[in-house]
């Protein structure tokens, strides 16, 4: 999906970063290998990018989430906001590294139901606080707990939804170009 309105500031590039963005992306090329196009288009203004790293560094350190149950999370999220960069890049990201199963992976993506029920229930979960705003009812919650989570991973969803909600808006301005490293795995709403 894309906006109907594309920031026209370029990306900001390693020779082209001021002193805030520079060492954010030089971070990025240290540990990935390559600056995603998404972090090069957040470095416009590094508040944004600086906030982004460190909400999703504390998502996945902190989380107390399995790795493919925090893909779940990301998925779910960024289907629900239509993201097509997050999506092809957590896709690729949670069958390489997360080891999400392969019916599960094929599921967030097509936006069908979720064979294996903790999984789902957290994806069910997810969505409810991305469109309740936050607000479950107490049914929503009871289930969510219900299927093995505890109320400390409530708060854990609200700090991916804002990691998630942060990227994949930018991604709808910016519209960057996917990286060669997630083309195997492209997505679109």
């Amino acid at each position: 999906m894309s906006a109907d309105y594309k920031l026209s500031t370029p990306p900001v590039t390693l020779d082209t970063a001021d002193a805030k963005a520079k060492p954010l992306l030089e971070g990025a090329k240290a540990n990935l290998g390559f600056v995603p196009n998404m972090y090069a288009h957040m470095a416009k203004v590094p508040g944004v990018l600086d906030t982004y790293l460190h909400g999703y560094a504390l998502f996945r350190q902190d989380s107390g989430f399995t790795p493919a149950e925090q893909e779940v999370v990301f998925l779910t999220i960024s289907r629900e906001n239509g993201c097509d960069y997050c999506m092809s890049a957590h896709s690729m990201i949670g069958e390489k590294a997360s080891k999400v199963p392969p019916d599960v992976l094929e599921a967030l993506r097509s936006g069908t139901p979720i064979p294996d029920d903790r999984l789902a229930a957290l994806s069910r979960f997810t969505s409810v606080m991305l469109r309740t705003r936050g607000m479950p009812g107490r049914e929503e919650v009871d289930a969510f707990l219900a299927a093995g989570f505890e109320e400390k991973d409530i708060l854990q969803i609200i700090l991916a939804l804002a990691v998630k909600t942060l990227s994949n808006y930018a991604n709808h301005l910016n519209q960057p170009e996917l990286d060669s490293a997630f083309a195997g795995h492209a997505w679109e709403a």
